[in-house]
Formats: structure tokens, C-alpha cells, sequence
């Protein structure tokens, strides 16, 4: 039987100038788009985030077609950057769904020309209850926009596509701004990196924002002695906590040694049981901060090769022990 006579083909590529030229024209677009935007904005922003501020209850994002699926992202951007958020579809918010809407939140309709009339009802509703009302579009004189209590003026820009009909740089505007809005209103509440953890438990945004405090043992497990204890109640602490070290304290309570497994095996020649534990200690250990982020802990533990980290409250200075990290726990949270 005759071998088959295979040739390696390349791919031929013909488009590939065309594709890239395509890209880059959308990102241009984009781009100045944005900037447009940027030089646009005025005083309706901070009312837009003055309402939301004011609200009791949660912002209610609406939009149609592509706007909507811009509105379900801002919507989830606020929920998750300490502003509640939900996003109500228009159609369904005719059939019932109005009812998610209270007198206590605020509405943020999404519309690029302001005259999608599935947003009538919604806009009515408002109106009829009082419902502060802030619109997204870029016709001053649309629907929208003059039923709205603050106005959120877009720039008229050209879409990207060729056509200049599919939404592109439109949504990309209508996208930034929700994010502008949600980063506003982030430092005017003040939200901090440990809420965000609160609302991102799950993921490596959670693992990354997991503070030492998070992991560590308490004080009722802290294997600690005074610094001229016997050699024997030392061991005795190490095997009751099986942390692998005992931490040795003044006389207040101020953490001045270690000793580890180590310790042990390089003082196996001398007689442990007759020792004070102060003679064989080691001065200064290596600690952590219970307001430290537990990666930068298990990163400094791998760096100096060591298995424990006892923990010293980051308000004290007084450097008294209030916890200990093993190794161990941040590998059960996930961290490497």
C-alpha cells in the first residue's frame, strides 16, 4: 500500500488587514466617543447621584433591546459596589412586574433616542407616584428625557458598524456611564474593600480580599507560655494546640519569643526537660497583622519558609498576641 502524501497547509489568511482595520476603527469610535462624553458632563451627574443617594429602597434599571442588556449589567454593577440594585425588563414591568417598584426607590431608564414606547408605562408609574426618575439618551427633546427628573444627555455619536445602525458605541456609552455612576457613588458612601469582599465571597475576588482576622485562631487557642516557664509546660502547650510552636509572653503579656519544631531538633543535644523555655526560644519571631491581607501572610510565610505566624492586633501596640495563622488555614481558603 502506497504512503499517503500528506502536505502540511498553512491557513491562508486574506482578511486578516481588513479584520484589524475593522477593530480598530470600532475602538477609535469608542474612543472619542468617550471622550465626548467625558467633556459633556455636568451638573445632571452629581444630581444623578444625589437621588440615588437620597432613595430608601434600590435603583431600578430598565432599558429595551440592547439597552436593556446594558441595564442588567449597571444594575448588577451597583448591587455590587454597596447601591441595591435591580433590573426590571419594561415589557414585563406591563404585566405585573410594576409592582417591584416602590415609592421608596428611584428609576434609571436606559434609551438611546428616549422613544422606546415599551418605557411608557414605566415613565407613567413614575410620574403618577413620584418615583424620582432619571433618564439615559442622547435627544434632549425625546420622552424619556423630558419626563425625566434628571437628565443624563448622551453625545450624538455615529455607531461603529458600517451601517451606523447596530448599537455599539451607543451601548459603550450607556455602559461606561452606569460604571461612572456606580464609581461615584462608591466614594461618596465610602465603600470599602471589605464590603466588597462581604458581597463577593465566592471567587478569587473573595479569596483575594480575606483578611488574616478572617482565618486566624482566636485567643482561646493560642498556645502561649510565660517567658521562664519549664521546657515542660512548654511542650505540654505545643501538644495541646498541635500548632507546631508555643509563644512565650513578659511578664505583660508582650509576645518576646517562639519556639517551633525546629527549635526543638537543633537543641535535641542539650536536656530540653531540665531547660527554661526562655533559653531556648527564639527572639523576635516573625508575625502578622490581624488587618493584613491573608495572601500577603501565606506569600511572607513561603517566602521565609515557616509554617505559623502568630497574630498581633493592629490597633495595639503593645504587641500582645490575640491569634495565630497556620499555613494550613489559608490552604483551606484556597490560597497559594
Amino acid at each position: 500500500m502506497r504512503p499517503m502524501n500528506i502536505k502540511a497547509v498553512s491557513p491562508a489568511r486574506p482578511h486578516t488587514a481588513g479584520d484589524l482595520a475593522a477593530a480598530r476603527r470600532v475602538l477609535e469610535s469608542a474612543g472619542e466617543a468617550i471622550k465626548s462624553l467625558g467633556a459633556a458632563l455636568d451638573g445632571q451627574f452629581t444630581r444623578a447621584v444625589d437621588a440615588i443617594m437620597a432613595v430608601k429602597g434600590r435603583v431600578i434599571v430598565s432599558g429595551m433591546g440592547k439597552s436593556g442588556l446594558i441595564g442588567r449589567k449597571i444594575a448588577a454593577t451597583l448591587a455590587s459596589t454597596g447601591t441595591p440594585a435591580y433590573f426590571v425588563h419594561p415589557a414585563e414591568a406591563s404585566h405585573g412586574d410594576l409592582g417591584a417598584v416602590t415609592r421608596q426607590d428611584a428609576l434609571l431608564m436606559l434609551s438611546w433616542r428616549g422613544e422606546s414606547a415599551e418605557l411608557s408605562d414605566l415613565i407613567t408609574y413614575a410620574k403618577r407616584f413620584h418615583i424620582p426618575l432619571i433618564g439615559m439618551a442622547n435627544n434632549p427633546g425625546s420622552t424619556l428625557l423630558q419626563a425625566s427628573d434628571v437628565a443624563l444627555l448622551l453625545p450624538k455619536v455615529r455607531e461603529a458598524c458600517p451601517m451606523g445602525l447596530a448599537p455599539t458605541t451607543s451601548t459603550t456609552l450607556m455602559l461606561v456611564l452606569g460604571d461612572a455612576l456606580a464609581v461615584a457613588l462608591m466614594e461618596r458612601r465610602g465603600f470599602s474593600a471589605d464590603q466588597y469582599r462581604d458581597f463577593h465571597p465566592g471567587g478569587s475576588l473573595g479569596r483575594a480580599l480575606i483578611r488574616v482576622s478572617d482565618l486566624m485562631h482566636g485567643p482561646d487557642e493560642l498556645p502561649l507560655v510565660e517567658e521562664g516557664a519549664s521546657m515542660r509546660q512548654a511542650l505540654a502547650a505545643m501538644g495541646k494546640y498541635n500548632f507546631g510552636c508555643v509563644g512565650l509572653v513578659d511578664k505583660k503579656g508582650a509576645l518576646a519569643g517562639i519556639i517551633t519544631d525546629g527549635d526543638l531538633r537543633r537543641h535535641w543535644d542539650r536536656d530540653l526537660r531540665n531547660s527554661k523555655a526562655g533559653e531556648v526560644m527564639t527572639r523576635n519571631p516573625k508575625v502578622t497583622r490581624a488587618d493584613q491581607l491573608a495572601a500577603e501572610a501565606i506569600a511572607f510565610m513561603n517566602d521565609k519558609k515557616i509554617t505559623q505566624l502568630f497574630v498581633l492586633d493592629s490597633k495595639d501596640k503593645s504587641r500582645k498576641p490575640v491569634g495565630i495563622l497556620h499555613i494550613h488555614d489559608c490552604l483551606r481558603a484556597g490560597l497559594r
